[in-house]
């Protein structure tokens, strides 16, 4: 096919190559060298090249041309740089989610596609990949925002990202599959639990409402029994390592992220937020059980306060499979919208123990407080000083499931 050129004033030149396909070329400032920034736009058709140029000028209109001094890159090489400089700043649980949907799904599926020439039919591709695999709607959405963040990223360091691959829409909403035990459930599950030695760590779980890492991280300095009253300042976590499965490779923290190592991959590290560091009263019989409990319990090198055999920390795992023997054993279920029933996951106590304080008419600034969501301002000196309510709240929650004061 013969090369086919014409030039607007001010839009550069556009053609159609050998090939087919219909290329535009447009100048956009000067580079830090002094020499013209040039940008290169391609499309199938004379009609999307034009848009094409019409789209870049806007911008180049309200961003300046530096976004446009860089060459495009490849999404799969941007997120071999995205997620290198993300391990610094974020979370260890964060880097690993992000990498995970960056290595198993969008590089993958989008990796060989330029940044520049990025539509939203290829994020709808993605999405649809995930939901051929059966992936959860929540997954899905998740991935769908590592990649959001990936190309804001991207823009922020001169990149250009489509504006309309950059808007496309998110995979669904839906709710969450989590859900909260009825009382009574929780009762069964409690009755099981009891005859057990560490009891003490389900009434955590269903009373007290303490995540799963922040029980496992729970130690017996922060277990004021004297005062009934316990502090959550920690979580227990495995650290990723620098290089997969190499222990000697150091562990991948960013920069500022505070932690204490025990052992192998296993760390205590602070909550993501100042709210998730609280003081929050035992009820009665979750103080004496732990007074018991201390005499017996394994010995820990860490002080954990729920331990496995050994004394080593107790993984996310390994509890899990602790709690799924209760519920089975207490016969509890939970019926999912479609008919179907599951056992209940262990993160579901937590939304249990927020139910029955709301079943007592407890407020929602003291449900939180309890709980340590990010949303309520929440300092020592505030619980300190609402211990009383905070206690009164705990122990209606209780009384509920057959535990008494």
């Amino acid at each position: 096919m013969s090369r086919q050129k014409q030039r607007s004033k001010g839009t550069g030149s556009v053609y159609q190559n050998s090939r087919g396909q219909w290329v535009a070329t447009i100048e956009a400032g000067w580079t830090e060298r002094g020499t013209r920034c040039r940008i290169t736009l391609k499309a199938r058709t004379k009609a999307a090249v034009r848009a094409r140029i019409a789209e870049r000028q806007q911008r180049i209109a309200a961003e300046g041309s530096t976004a446009d001094t860089r060459s495009s890159i490849t999404i799969k090489r941007w997120a071999d740089q995205w997620l290198e400089q993300r391990q610094r700043i974020v979370r260890p649980g964060t880097y690993v989610a992000d990498r995970s949907g960056a290595t198993k799904w969008i590089v993958p599926s989008l990796g060989h596609i330029r940044l520049d020439a990025l539509v939203p039919a290829d994020i709808r591709k993605l999405a649809a990949t995930q939901e051929d695999a059966g992936l959860a709607l929540a997954t899905m959405q998740r991935t769908h925002a590592v990649l959001g963040k990936m190309l804001a990223d991207a823009v922020a360091e001169g990149y250009m990202v489509p504006q309309r691959a950059r808007e496309a829409g998110s995979p669904g909403s839906g709710q969450s599959p989590r859900q909260p035990l009825s009382a009574q459930a929780a009762a069964k599950i409690l009755t099981v639990a009891s005859s057990r030695p560490d009891a003490s760590r389900w009434v955590a779980a269903l009373v007290e409402g303490l995540r799963p890492a922040e029980a496992l991280g729970l130690t017996w300095d922060m277990v004021d029994l004297k005062a009934e009253t316990m502090t959550l300042a920690w979580q227990l976590k495995a650290l990723p390592y620098v290089e997969s499965r190499r222990p000697e490779s150091g562990f991948r923290v960013p920069r500022g992220f505070e932690s204490r190592h025990l052992q192998g991959a296993y760390h205590l590290v602070r909550p993501k937020t100042r709210a998730g560091i609280r003081v929050i009263p035992l009820v009665s019989w979750l103080a004496q059980a732990l007074s018991s409990w201390a005499s017996r319990a394994p010995s820990s090198p860490y002080g954990l306060v729920w331990p496995r055999g050994d004394g080593a920390p107790r993984s996310a795992e390994f509890d899990r499979r602790q709690w799924y023997e209760i519920v089975e054993e207490a016969g509890v279920t939970v019926i999912l919208p479609d008919g179907s029933s599951r056992r209940p996951l262990l993160y579901e106590a937590r939304h249990t123990a927020a139910t029955l304080l709301l079943a007592n008419g407890i407020d929602e600034t003291t449900i939180k407080a309890v709980l340590g969501h990010s949303s309520v301002l929440s300092t020592q000196s505030y619980l300190h000083t609402d211990m009383t309510r905070t206690r009164a709240a705990l122990a209606a929650s209780a009384q509920i499931v057959g535990l008494g004061g």
